[in-house]
């Protein structure tokens, strides 16, 4: 089923898609740490675009529909932060996430300074940690956010962070 997903640079006239997909996706994380008022619930339509315009976007398409999309920012400090990946429910277990991350890795890379690759989960969320742990990424600090969340970084190096150009 992953092979018929397209994968490509998200942009503004997406916008309204990627949220109405974040919105369903999302559902899940806040049933599971009980709280239905986390930012990707709450965020707005000029938010995301905003988000998409400073940022990196990618979506992925099954025809026309947008089943899942991604979004990253690099600090000037060369970490690249990833963050709402999303897999429609029904997609899910397809290896369309790991796509999406090495793809928002490859591109990011390619078009910043990235030293190193962030992102954040919850503690309950296994299958995100699953699915980071197994591309690499290792956590690097735990923050309890209330006294239902933790919220576990993780990072890994660019490969191009050990690249020197003569």
């Amino acid at each position: 089923m992953g092979t018929s997903v397209i994968i490509s640079a998200a942009d503004e006239r997406d916008a309204e898609q990627i949220l109405k997909l974040q919105y369903l996706c999302y559902q899940s994380e806040a049933e599971l740490y009980d709280d239905y008022g986390i930012e990707p619930l709450t965020q707005t339509l000029a938010e995301l675009r905003a988000e998409l315009e400073l940022g990196h976007g990618l979506v992925a398409r099954l025809g026309d529909e947008i089943v899942a999309s991604v979004r990253a920012t690099t600090d000037p400090d060369g970490t690249a932060r990833i963050a709402k990946l999303i897999v429609h429910p029904r997609m899910r277990r397809h290896g369309l996430g790991g796509r999406l991350l090495a793809e928002i890795e490859t591109r990011v890379a390619a078009a910043t300074e990235a030293k190193r690759f962030r992102l954040t989960t919850g503690h309950r969320s296994e299958a995100n940690l699953r699915l980071y742990r197994s591309r690499g990424y290792a956590q690097t600090a735990a923050d309890r956010s209330n006294s239902r969340l933790t919220l576990i970084t993780l990072e890994k190096d660019s490969p191009d962070a050990y690249t020197t150009s003569a």
